[in-house]
């Protein structure tokens, strides 16, 4: 079975064998070869040790020496070259004691994960397979590398790692796998909140998050997002829902494009509904103010979760707004543009729609339509260029200052007031306008 890889991979191997040791394309790459996906990167191990590594190539980063990896530089790629090793005891459930080199790859391969990420591959002797990778590539299948208790103890990580495969790549977790997932999914407590997120993400984004479902059932989900579990739980009697909170929130995702802010948005729009619950003397659910709680939550997840400044901004004004219906009026639009932002009004839309196809089918061709109206709307505000805020006011500070307002807050508050004017018929927008009217206010 012949795998192309790049020219620089190629030369990578060929140095090193023709110096005397043995090269191999390894892991996640040769996965997605097999796949027929394109790898994200190539990674290469060898019976090299680091210093004779770089004694090869003129130019190296020292990625992770007590590891045994060695980054080699081709013009301005980065290809990580690592030794054989053995993984000596593991302490704290991620990382090992201490680091063995060996002069064999079965024993390489042995310590990696699953059977689909232990293959290896050289163009002059084809795939090294020793663990029935390729099997559970024709079988779609997730499968630890040996017992799974084992591989799950050495690193919590990889009970991440299991799910996440199996939502990027539409595999089933083998059963023993799968069982092993649960027993040992508290020591998830041993990983960092950045390499649970980087996990998280991938799966949010991949063709199935629903598999988030599978962390769920696993116990996995407890460790990190026990706000979630409880949502899987709470039931919602109320005819414009079918499903748990929870159960909603995996449809929702389902619905929105594989987008990272999206994606949270929608993991996190209802998160706040089981604090808000109330249920009526008709069993009816209700779960008033659930928009800002779900922000709260949100907020402090996020940051629990270490995402960047920026997407829990974004996310957390989504998860705000996203009950918000405006009615499908220009006047109502503007405003609606306004209160969100103009940055984020398009996403506004996906969410509104993604969390109406996950509910049920009460009154649903009624809420698509007024949806579709609000839309319809944002586009005339788009091509006629509508002001919405006072980026686009053609009124300034400067310009109030030239009127003889002196700085400070009363600025703040004729902007706002012009804006007011501006938001009820865009065609106010105009200087003069705006600034005669000031004027006659202040006679």
């Amino acid at each position: 079975m012949k795998i192309e890889i790049p020219s620089k991979v190629a030369m990578i191997l060929h140095t090193l064998e023709d110096a005397g040791f043995e090269a191999y394309a390894v892991g996640g790459c040769v996965r997605d070869s097999l796949l027929g996906r394109i790898p994200d990167d190539w990674d290469i191990t060898t019976s090299a040790t680091p210093e004779q590594v770089k004694a090869l190539f003129r130019r190296t980063v020292d990625t992770g020496l007590t590891h045994g990896t060695v980054t080699v530089m081709m013009e301005k790629e980065g290809f990580e070259v690592t030794t054989y090793r053995v993984d000596g005891e593991y302490e704290d459930g991620r990382h090992p004691k201490e680091v063995i080199f060996t002069a064999s790859l079965k024993e390489d391969l042995k310590r990696r994960d699953f059977t689909i990420n232990a293959m290896a591959y050289h163009p002059s002797t084809g795939i090294v397979d020793l663990f029935g990778g390729l099997e559970d590539l024709k079988n779609r299948c997730i499968r630890c590398v040996g017992e799974p208790l084992e591989r799950f103890s050495e690193d919590a990580l990889r009970i991440m790692r299991a799910v996440r495969f199996s939502a990027q790549l539409g595999f089933q977790i083998e059963e023993n796998t799968r069982k092993a997932l649960g027993v040992l999914a508290p020591n998830l407590r041993h990983v960092s909140a950045e390499r649970i997120q980087v996990e998280l993400l991938k799966l949010l984004i991949s063709p199935h998050p629903d598999e988030l479902r599978t962390a769920y059932e696993a116990g996995i989900t407890k460790e990190f997002l026990p706000e979630w579990d409880v949502c899987m739980t709470t039931e919602q009697r109320t005819p414009h829902h079918c499903y748990t909170v929870g159960e909603h929130i995996l449809h929702s995702i389902l619905y929105v494009r594989a987008d990272k802010v999206l994606r949270l948005t929608m993991l996190l729009h209802d998160i706040g509904k089981p604090v808000v619950k109330t249920t009526d003397e008709n069993g009816r659910d209700h779960f008033k103010m659930h928009g800002p709680e779900s922000e709260k939550m949100a907020h402090g997840i996020l940051r629990r979760l270490k995402l960047d400044n920026d997407t829990i901004s974004k996310v957390c004004r989504l998860v705000k707004w996203h009950d918000y219906r405006p009615v499908p009026e220009m006047k109502a639009v503007r405003r609606a543009v306004n209160k969100i932002g103009e940055d984020l009004f398009p996403l506004y839309l996906e969410v509104q729609r993604a969390d109406t196809l996950a509910q049920s089918d009460y009154r649903r061709e009624e809420k698509l339509s007024r949806l579709e109206g609000v839309c319809l709307c944002w586009e005339r505000i788009c091509e006629e260029k509508q002001c919405v805020s006072l980026k686009t006011l053609a009124v300034t500070g400067k310009d109030l200052i030239a009127e003889g307002i002196a700085p400070g807050r009363e600025i703040g508050e004729i902007l706002q007031y012009f804006l007011e004017i501006v938001l009820e018929d865009p065609r106010e927008n105009q200087k003069e306008n705006l600034l005669a009217k000031l004027r006659e206010n202040r006679k």
